[in-house]
């Protein structure tokens, strides 16, 4: 079995490789697609030669070529970024200079990411059509369920989204009760970064009330729980995913974004500067394990640090000069995040095994507010006869209208990206919550034509 990888290059790509690997072969072949030469010699050369000490040598190679990519691909994961990380800053910057909300997913920053995206994830999915037909792909591209939308709706090909925060929240959820995972049952409904658990059983006994009255202790025990007033989880009657953050809590985000000095992607692109120097360097003084280590020491600041300046105000730690590219060995790793629910995604689809896991798939009747091709983020059953959401339990009324609003900005946006009508993917932006009015989203989707060149040129 084949799978295809684009954006080849992305700095979570050798974590990726690592998890997958580490589990019995599932592929004969990875191709990694990289059109960027710096990436390819750095980050898909590390992930590629991860599959020696990892037992299985030959299996992950990296190529410029997309045909070469995508013919006889069963399976192709989506992990682009158009404009690279200094794109994200100006997504940001655009927003906070004006004291909004400067989140690469959602807000104006999500948008314009978005914008730059979809053109381009739609190409590839016409590549994708002709080369390797029967293929599925694996959307984890942010944003991802607007560009699962898209993707869902204007394209030929079989696709499903993947986003480990709401798995991830139900995981430590189950480890907040020491609950066996397997004896967990949870309701949970929404959009991609804009869901809630509603529901939460544990042996069927029902613990959505256990948590809720002990939410202060959930919050010491995890910090994606901690951005929250408990007093408003409970009036809620729900927990929400951790970027619901920044529709509760914008004026907090952007005064902690103010102390901290610079927005996550500013932060984000100094750090994957020093990755790209640090494996480079590695390599040509090491190996494969020196360059693993550089990666890992990172990659573990960049995890580490996640959400603290949007909540804190906390700054990214500084690398202590160029981090030693000694002493690290290439290990066999558990599958997680991403990895962890693309191949359960797989597993269901190849009839491996039968999958219960949390995507971004078409609505169909599972929340009965939204059309029926809207794409939702919700539990699905999987396996060889397909993907079936399953029923979603009772959200909360204003869970409903923050969805339904959101979910309108998400549909002109892919209008507006599919006609490149500029106007259009301004009015689109005004309806997001998160932005004040019309006047304010044309200025900002002026601003963003003109700083992103090219990779908005097609907006008229």
């Amino acid at each position: 079995m084949k799978l295809a990888v684009l954006g080849g290059g992305g700095v979570r790509m050798p974590a990726f490789i690592r998890g997958v690997l580490s589990r019995p072969a599932v592929f004969d072949e990875i191709v990694l697609f990289e059109p960027d030469a710096a990436r390819r010699e750095t980050i898909g050369r590390l992930a590629a030669e991860l599959a020696a000490p990892l037992g299985q040598p030959g299996v992950v190679r990296v190529t410029p070529d997309v045909a070469e990519a995508f013919t006889g691909a069963d399976f192709v994961f989506s992990a682009i970024r158009v404009g690279g990380d200094e794109a994200r800053v100006i997504d940001e910057d655009v927003a906070l200079r004006r004291g909004l909300v400067g989140q690469e997913t959602t807000g104006p920053g999500g948008c314009a990411m978005a914008l730059r995206t979809i053109p381009v994830v739609l190409s590839y999915c016409e590549l994708l059509a002709t080369y390797a037909p029967r293929a599925v792909l694996i959307n984890f591209t942010n944003p991802a369920g607007l560009i699962t939308q898209a993707i869902s709706q204007h394209a030929q090909v079989r696709a499903v989204g993947v986003c480990d925060t709401p798995s991830g929240a139900v995981d430590r959820l189950a480890q907040f009760l020491d609950a066996d995972r397997g004896q967990v049952s949870f309701s949970y409904a929404g959009l991609n970064h804009l869901g809630w658990i509603s529901s939460f059983t544990v042996g069927g006994d029902e613990k959505i009330g256990t948590l809720l009255a002990r939410y202060e202790e959930l919050q010491r025990f995890d910090h994606r729980f901690a951005p929250f007033d408990p007093g408003l989880v409970r009036m809620l009657g729900a927990i929400p995913t951790e970027y619901l953050y920044y529709f509760y809590e914008p004026q907090r985000y952007v005064d902690a974004v103010a102390r901290a000095g610079a927005s996550r992607g500013a932060s984000v692109l100094r750090l994957n500067t020093e990755l790209m120097a640090g494996i480079a360097k590695a390599f040509e003084v090491g190996d494969v394990h020196d360059a693993w280590s550089t990666y890992s020491t990172l990659m573990g600041i960049r995890r580490d640090s996640y959400m603290r300046a949007d909540t804190e105000g906390d700054k990214m730690p500084q690398v202590p000069g160029r981090p030693p590219a000694t002493g690290g060995r290439v290990t066999p790793a558990d599958a997680t995040g991403y990895e962890r629910i693309a191949l359960q995604v797989i597993g269901g689809l190849t009839a491996r095994q039968t999958s219960r896991v949390i995507i971004n798939t078409r609505n169909g009747a599972t929340l009965g507010f939204l059309d029926s091709d809207d794409v939702i983020e919700t539990p699905a059953h999987i396996d060889g006869g397909g993907i079936a959401p399953l029923a979603a339990g009772a959200l909360p009324s204003s869970a409903q209208g923050l969805i339904t609003r959101v979910k309108e900005y998400e549909r002109g946006v892919v209008t507006a990206a599919v006609t490149g009508d500029a106007n259009l993917a301004a009015l689109a932006l005004a309806l997001h919550p998160l932005v004040p009015g019309v006047t304010v989203a044309k200025e900002m989707m002026s601003e963003y034509r003109e700083r992103h060149g090219p990779h908005l040129a097609y907006l008229r």
